[in-house]
């Protein structure tokens, strides 16, 4: 059974043994200032592999321009609703529709755990890989350097992939996604191999580059605390169905460790974790 938890009510209401901070504020959500984002509807979606039921009947609403995340133990399927969401993957059952609008190919981006780049092509030519069919246009150098400038890499244009670190890769890797400027970004743990400071700017980029260009953000993450930090909407997935729908209001900027972001990490961690996990 689907629950929202939410922290506007008077008192917080429970799910589990989760108990949320009473002190949460209720604030006006923030929307990007452009919103070019894509609303997404799930219906009834299920994907096996051979015996294994993965997901079992997701039913999910994303309005355009919500940053939202998904959570959940190892195995329970939250990857594959993304690759679903991306067309990597065939649906056994059920529908996935993004409003009224036409779809295009360049629409939907996809930013993964590994960077990707190819090693033979300097850092400019790995973001005009993210052009797609218009790599060949007139102005694909400058749309590959502007995407290089949001992401702070600017002066990298003319490296090799392998003197590049970590974060360096990753932020190319996501200029590359960005360069077509999508309408729906789906990030498939993108931060997950970054040491901790890394990590922490890297989630400020893609928030800032978020709330600049109002595409829709789905992003997949194993860190609770990520979540809380980036997201309008926490997704908890257990066992291929959605098991908590939280609303993050909380003002931005967010103060990371704040007590309000503790609470519902905290909250969520109690509903991802069994009984003998707690113990």
């Amino acid at each position: 059974m689907q629950t929202a938890l939410r922290t506007s009510l008077p008192e917080t209401e429970r799910a589990g043994r989760a108990t949320f901070a009473p002190t949460a504020r209720v604030v006006r959500e923030e929307r990007p200032v452009q919103a070019s984002g894509l609303p997404l509807n799930i219906r009834g979606l299920r994907k096996s592999f051979g015996d294994n039921e993965v997901l079992r009947g997701i039913d999910l609403h994303i309005p355009a321009g919500q940053f939202v995340a998904i959570v959940g133990k190892s195995g329970c399927g939250k990857s594959t609703l993304l690759r679903l969401i991306a067309g990597l993957e065939k649906i056994d059952a059920g529908s996935i529709s993004f409003g009224d609008a036409a779809i295009k190919p360049e629409d939907i981006r996809v930013m993964f755990q590994e960077p990707r780049l190819l090693p033979w092509a300097r850092v400019l030519s790995n973001v005009e890989v993210g052009l797609g069919r218009d790599r060949s246009s007139s102005d694909a150098h400058a749309r590959a350097e502007k995407a290089l400038a949001e992401v702070g890499l600017a002066d990298k244009r003319d490296q090799w992939p392998s003197v590049l670190s970590g974060g360096q890769k990753q932020r190319v890797a996501l200029a590359r996604a960005l360069v077509s400027h999508p309408r729906v970004l789906a990030f498939d743990e993108p931060l997950g191999a970054l040491d901790a400071l890394t990590r922490i700017s890297m989630q400020r980029l893609l928030e800032r580059v978020w709330r600049d260009q109002g595409f829709t953000a789905i992003l997949v993450t194993h860190d609770v605390s990520e979540a809380v930090a980036l997201a309008d909407r926490v997704v908890v997935i257990d066992e291929g169905r959605i098991a908590h729908d939280v609303m993050v209001n909380v003002a931005r900027p967010r103060e990371r460790g704040s007590a309000e972001l503790a609470g519902l990490e905290g909250a969520i961690l109690s509903n991802l974790l069994s009984a003998d996990d707690r113990v």
